[in-house]
């Protein structure tokens, strides 16, 4: 792969450095992060120099493959090549999570959260803050970079900022997202801060986070290689599949689990059903 040219991290640099926040520049470097996102006709720019000291690194596995595990409702469990366990949405109860090294939030409801995680866990990334300051995660653990962007929550009747993150998973040349619990449309600079997804988690119940309609839209303009619906109650499956179109393959997989590297990603993008969806 050619390495980017200095003038091309430079510009990288100018472009996400916050001239308002210090540690801005010191933040861990993203691979998934577009250069230009809501440009029309736009060629991304692949910016993955492996000699930046900010890049998590891979342990010594011999291998690059990442697992993962529906485990129920909203909780998807990630296994990293050097065995990092990630819980997605975890709340403590449901589902078939032993104890992760680390685990994600969500407020909207109980099922998205536990705010008496066990002690055992590394590190628990809430999705909003309880003083309603945006939640901002950017935290390395062995070979995965973990990253946030918040979005708001209906909180009776009215909108709560902040309140809802998508947390972004960097491992393993693989960008893997999970849209949490998503009340409202995404606007470009959602998309832009967002970033390139390979796999992303999506709610699919069809009104309690979103309708099919406004998901689908979502789902679609990311265009992941592999998306994998969650969060499923009140409408069928079927109605969202459908909607989503031909562009999109559904493979339904006789297991809970599958393997995935940057290599094995489909090259038609698909919706992986897994066991218990």
């Amino acid at each position: 792969m050619r390495r980017p040219n200095a003038f091309v991290l430079v510009v990288a640099a100018l472009i996400f450095a916050s001239p308002g926040n210090a540690q801005e520049s010191r933040r861990p470097f993203s691979q998934c992060l577009a250069v230009a996102q809501t440009l029309p006709g736009v060629t991304y720019a692949n910016l993955t120099p492996d000699d930046l000291d900010l890049l998590p690194r891979a342990a010594a596995t011999g291998t690059d493959t990442v697992e993962i595990m529906f485990a129920g409702h909203s909780t998807y469990v990630i296994t990293t090549p050097a065995g990092v366990t990630i819980a997605t949405d975890f709340n403590g109860w449901a589902g078939r999570v032993a104890i992760p090294d680390v685990v994600t939030m969500n407020k909207a409801h109980t099922s998205h959260f536990t705010l008496a995680p066990d002690e055992r866990i590394g590190h628990v990334l809430r999705g909003w803050n309880f003083d309603q300051t945006p939640a901002d995660h950017d935290v390395v653990v062995e070979d995965v970079y973990i990253r946030n962007v918040t979005t708001d929550i209906r909180n009776f009747g009215t909108m709560e900022p902040d309140g809802n993150s998508i947390f972004i998973f960097e491992v393993a040349d693989l960008c893997i997202g999970h849209l949490g619990h998503l009340h409202h449309p995404l606007e470009d600079r959602h998309f832009a801060q967002i970033g390139r997804l390979d796999i992303v988690m999506v709610p699919v119940d069809g009104g309690l986070t979103l309708s099919h309609t406004a998901m689908t839209g979502i789902a679609q303009r990311l265009q992941s290689s592999i998306l994998l619906p969650m969060h499923r109650r009140g409408a069928p499956l079927s109605s969202f599949i459908e909607m989503m179109g031909d562009k999109f393959l559904t493979d339904f997989v006789n297991d809970d689990s599958f393997t995935v590297s940057a290599r094995t990603l489909p090259r038609r993008p698909t919706i992986l059903i897994l066991n218990g969806i």
